[in-house]
């Protein structure tokens, strides 16, 4: 029995991108374009309407910007039905991404990431696990440097200290936007192990998917710039 291709809302003010996009996804037999938007407004009410799996989305648009957007589709429920939001960026917008990705987003990737990462993409948002692009972690680690916590002195930070020593080394693995095989190879484990770890993880921290878990490092000082 064949699977059902997944439905993708393309949102970006910039219609030579959307077409772009449009004729990259549109050959993957396993994806279909059911419609597009050139601001956050139009973007959540095509949502509504036309109920797509992914919604593969802007940051800075006029009016209602790509962060507001996803906050009414993710946080408010804007839909029905349980659509994930790709954040596309750019190195000049990342100071932007946390904010999405506190909206709600299940990741972000770079607008000029090769066509195969962005299919790749959202066919693992659309299975609904989240995407982190390493490039953008470094460069966000890099950035936010100044606004990272000091290391802390009194203890780990809330939550830590629930985790295994294993579990700890995976979530800054995760962190540095390693993949599960990624981690596994680096680890030398097999990469189901490293999906239990990561579960753990994330249920013992409370977070929704591995970007929260990006979030969280960012925020605890679990990950420093230029650390190993």
């Amino acid at each position: 029995m064949s699977t059902a291709a997944v439905r993708v809302l393309l949102v970006d003010d910039q219609p030579l991108l959307r077409t772009g996009f449009r004729l990259i996804l549109e050959s993957e037999p396993d994806l279909t374009i059911v419609g597009e938007a050139g601001d956050g407004a139009a973007a959540v009410e095509a949502t509504r309407s036309l109920l797509p799996d992914v919604v593969l989305m802007d940051i800075r648009m006029p009016g209602v910007d790509g962060i507001e957007a996803t906050r009414r589709i993710v946080r408010d429920r804007a839909a029905a039905h349980d659509p994930k939001v790709l954040i596309l960026t750019t190195f000049d917008l990342d100071e932007y991404v946390i904010e999405a990705v506190r909206a709600g987003a299940s990741g972000f990737l770079l607008k000029d990431a090769p066509p195969e990462d962005l299919v790749s993409a959202i066919r693992i948002v659309a299975d609904g696990d989240a995407i982190v692009a390493p490039s953008v972690t470094r460069r966000l680690l890099d950035r936010f440097a100044s606004k990272l916590p000091a290391l802390r002195e009194e203890g780990p930070p809330p939550g830590l200290d629930h985790l295994t020593d294993r579990e700890r080394e995976v979530l800054g693995q995760v962190a540095r936007g390693l993949s599960n095989a990624e981690i596994a190879r680096e680890l030398v484990v097999s990469e189901t192990t490293i999906k239990t770890h990561v579960g753990n993880v994330l249920a013992k921290l409370g977070l929704r998917d591995r970007v929260q878990a990006v979030v969280y490092a960012y925020e605890t000082g679990v990950i420093r710039p230029g650390g190993r």
